[in-house]
C-alpha cells in the first residue's frame, strides 16, 4: 500500500528516516509499516548474517525459498487449547494462527550455496556475496 507522508525529503526529515525502507538492497518486498518478526542484517565481509527472531516455532513450521531473486521466509503457527469438563463441554477454548512472511532482495547473493540454521528461536542464513566481475576491457587496434 501507499504512505501517506511526501516521497520528498528536507533537512528536518531525515530525523524520521528509516534505514530499513530506505536502504536499496535486502529491502523488504511486503508493506514497510509491517514487522511480522524482526530481523537483523550483519554485513560479515565475504558474506551477510540475516537472523530473524522466530520463538515458539517448530523447524517444520519454517520454510526459505528463493525465487525470483528475492528469499522468502515463511513460518506458519496453528496452536489449539482446549479444556472441556467431564461432559465434555468447553470451559475454555483457545485457538492461535498466523503466518508471518518477509521477503528480502537477493539478487547480490550466491542463492546457491546460502546456509540455514534453527536454534533457540533464531533463524539464522547465511548468504554469500557474489564476487564483484570487474567490467572487460580491451583495446581495440586501429587499423
Amino acid at each position: 500500500m501507499f504512505e501517506l507522508t511526501p516521497f520528498t525529503r528536507r533537512a528536518n526529515d531525515l530525523m524520521n528516516l528509516d534505514l530499513w525502507r530506505d536502504l536499496p538492497f535486502f529491502r523488504d518486498s511486503r508493506n514497510m509499516t509491517e514487522r511480522p518478526f524482526r530481523t537483523d542484517i550483519k554485513d560479515e565481509g565475504d558474506h551477510y548474517l540475516l537472523e530473524s527472531e522466530l520463538p515458539g516455532f517448530d523447524r517444520d513450521n519454517i520454510k526459505v525459498k528463493v525465487e525470483d531473486g528475492y528469499l522468502t521466509v515463511r513460518a506458519e503457527r496453528k496452536e489449539e487449547t482446549d479444556e472441556k469438563d467431564d461432559k465434555g463441554r468447553f470451559i475454555r477454548r483457545e485457538r492461535s494462527y498466523g503466518v508471518f512472511e518477509r521477503s528480502f532482495d537477493v539478487s547480490q547473493i550466491e542463492t546457491d550455496k546460502i546456509t540455514a540454521e534453527y536454534k533457540d528461536g533464531i533463524l539464522s542464513l547465511k548468504l554469500p556475496k557474489k564476487d564483484e566481475t570487474k567490467p572487460n576491457s580491451s583495446e581495440i587496434e586501429i587499423k
